[in-house]
């Protein structure tokens, strides 16, 4: 394999912040960046890392995992974070940003260093030889997608994504649910939510006149009639949802002996039951509008969202199948996928998996071991979920506590911890062993920025 430089394909969060981390480490990088010569529809500049969707980087309380996320990519040396640092604007516990500023830094540190080489052309087809990082994102081309389909295979690659809203299990009134598989006597591993008549009429009430979010200019709906929005199949008929995602059929209330009027079936997200995604719902409501709504449904009162529901344009692969924990192609471990196009989903998600994707580029690189964080880091938590998760069933997402190891201690202590102390509990976990990880595999040994 020649090994003169790296490729990295996208100059986005992800493909800047692979970019940095190779180069902070000696490698060569050519880094191919299409704007301004082309520009997509949602970017208007040809400055690397432009935010288009928000100025907003989420919370900076440690507490949160996207807090937790974002203080290690600082300990990681990331370069967008000392971006946002430099062009930060008050936001309350939210990170935010002045984008002309934050865009700026980064494009500034990316084109003056003398080991990177920016090019502005666009990319069709993935280079035949030599380590390569594609970090395109969500607006990839269809084109370089077609190209990557090549490694992936036709199935595993994904256009649209329609996202179901994913709650978190201890938010859930358990005297209200049961479990049951469909047409099964045996206690199954869906969640039901059982509905009466005037319950069902007045969740359809409250659906269909909930606000949605439009579509980016940049957006054709697509939907595909096996994965409708919920709201739209609400529209088709006030019976639909009983006859297609909320059906009763097959479905046996324990405690009245009968078929409820309608179900909300929710199905176990991980294999350690802490999160549960509620079947069928991919929806495009405001999420305001999805707290109100699918908390009229019984069990989800005080539900707590780990995810939102979605439906919008976001270039993706089933990560679970082709990729490695080290985000290399499994048919091809020369190439890398960084960002969103590995199956996460954010600002502060892809950033991390360009860190990740150029830390073990470097390596390969050099032909050294490969590394992987911590299950019980942010970072480590993320690559397990895109890893480890269910191809049949799989969609991108944000970094949660729903994804972490649970605390060692006996699970009666850990439910009656206030959650706000046992977050505080993990990220110290996850800090700590960052920090051992960082010793052991020498991670920033070699870092010379």
């Amino acid at each position: 394999m020649r090994k003169e430089h790296v490729t990295v394909i996208g100059g986005g969060l992800a493909g800047s912040e692979a970019s940095w981390h190779l180069a902070c480490r000696g490698v060569p990088v050519r880094l191919f960046e299409m704007r301004p010569k082309k520009l997509t529809p949602a970017h208007k500049t040809g400055k690397l890392a432009e935010l288009v969707c928000s100025n907003s980087l989420r919370s900076k309380d440690l507490t949160s995992a996207v807090g937790l996320l974002k203080e290690e990519l600082r300990r990681l040396r990331s370069l967008i974070m000392a971006a946002a640092l430099v062009s930060e604007v008050p936001a309350g516990k939210a990170l935010a940003v002045d984008r002309e500023l934050f865009a700026a830094y980064v494009t500034e540190k990316i084109t003056t260093h003398p080991l990177i080489e920016v090019i502005n052309q666009e990319i069709t087809a993935i280079p035949e030889e030599g380590i390569v990082i594609i970090a395109t994102g969500p607006l990839t081309s269809e084109a370089l997608a077609e190209d990557l389909k090549r490694y992936t295979g036709e199935d595993f690659f994904h256009f649209y994504d329609a996202i179901a809203p994913i709650v978190y299990a201890d938010s859930i009134n358990w005297d209200k649910v049961f479990r049951a598989d469909r047409y099964s006597d045996e206690e199954g591993a869906y969640i039901n939510c059982p509905m009466t008549k005037e319950e069902y009429e007045r969740f359809i009430d409250a659906l269909l006149t909930a606000e949605k979010v439009p579509f980016h200019d940049f957006e054709k709906p697509k939907y595909f009639e096996g994965c409708l929005p919920i709201e739209v199949m609400a529209e088709r008929g006030r019976e639909t949802l009983r006859f297609g995602p909320m059906k009763p059929v097959g479905l046996k209330d324990p405690r009245t002996g009968k078929e409820p009027y309608a179900v909300v079936q929710l199905r176990p997200e991980n294999k350690e039951g802490t999160l549960y995604n509620l079947v069928g719902f991919q929806t495009k409501l405001k999420y305001k509008e999805q707290e109100r709504v699918f908390r009229m449904i019984p069990g989800l009162e005080q539900a707590e969202f780990a995810r939102f529901g979605s439906v919008h344009r976001n270039s993706f692969v089933c990560a679970p199948r082709v990729l490695t924990k080290t985000l290399q192609l499994k048919k091809e471990p020369r190439i890398f996928l960084a960002g969103q196009i590995s199956g996460v989903e954010g600002y502060v998600e892809s950033t991390s998996m360009g860190l990740l994707a150029g830390l073990n580029a470097s390596r390969l690189f050099r032909e050294a071991k490969r590394v992987v964080p911590p299950r019980t880091t942010a970072h480590g938590a993320l690559i397990h979920y895109i890893t480890e998760a269910s191809p049949k069933h799989f969609q991108p997402m944000n970094i949660n506590w729903g994804l972490f190891p649970p605390l060692e201690m006996p699970a009666r202590a850990r439910k009656k911890m206030p959650k706000k102390e046992r977050y505080r509990l993990m990220a110290e976990r996850a800090l700590k062993d960052l920090e051992a990880w960082k010793e052991e595999e020498k991670i920033l040994a070699d870092f010379n920025c």
